[in-house]
């Protein structure tokens, strides 16, 4: 990894006590040339019309006025060779791809340890991106959904069925096992096929194999 040298670094974040502790963090690193903070996106313009710079902006998402997602579009037009890093507490999928989407380059939550946002930008400024670990396992699971349980609405009797049914049980072995008749072991299995959108044993055998149930 490249070592960085004279980063000029950007904090836009309303809440004063981790602005003023990630700037002075940030400031007594080497890395940096300068470190500079607001607790707008308004001033964070403001202050770039006045000829301030930064090559990397840690920005939070719920802002006074424009939001951290907002800006990100508009950093992106007028800063084209920054990269900007949202470090928010929200951990939601709307706001985690509204953000990938609009051009940030990591997502960070505010517990982040400081030293852990330092290796971000390290990676960050060498070509990479970075998410905290809970962020990019909502991604993962995003483009690679884990199957859905579908026995939400089966309740504790149907579900001692689908038991019997998977131990290959017959029916009338499953209502000697709960002591009920077949003729309620049928009724609850036509439930049940309706409730899992299926219409055989066979399918219902198979959604359990894959965890489906």
């Amino acid at each position: 990894m490249n070592e960085l040298s004279n980063l000029d670094i950007a904090i836009v974040e309303d809440d004063q006590v981790v602005r003023e502790g990630l700037k002075d963090y940030l400031q007594s690193e080497a890395f940096t040339k300068n470190v500079w903070a607001v607790e707008s996106m308004e001033l964070f313009f403001e202050s770039i019309s006045k000829g301030k710079s930064a090559d990397v902006i840690l920005s939070d998402i719920g802002l006074p006025g424009m939001s951290g997602i907002e800006g990100i579009k508009l950093i992106r037009e007028k800063l084209k060779k920054s990269d900007i890093i949202m470090l928010t507490v929200f951990k939601d999928e709307n706001r985690i791809f509204k953000s990938l989407c609009a051009g940030a380059t990591g997502y960070l939550l505010k517990d982040t340890p400081f030293e852990e946002i330092k290796q971000a930008i390290y990676i960050i400024r060498n070509g990479g991106s970075f998410m905290s670990p809970a962020i990019a396992r909502k991604v993962v699971e995003h483009f690679n959904p884990l199957p859905q349980n579908s026995d939400n609405n089966l309740t504790a009797r149907e579900k001692q069925i689908i038991q019997g049914m998977v131990d290959g049980l017959s029916y009338k072995l499953i209502a000697d096992r709960l002591g009920i008749s077949i003729d309620t072991i049928r009724y609850h299995i036509k439930n049940i096929y309706n409730k899992l959108q299926i219409n055989s044993r066979t399918q219902l055998l198979n959604k359990s194999f894959r965890g489906e149930i």
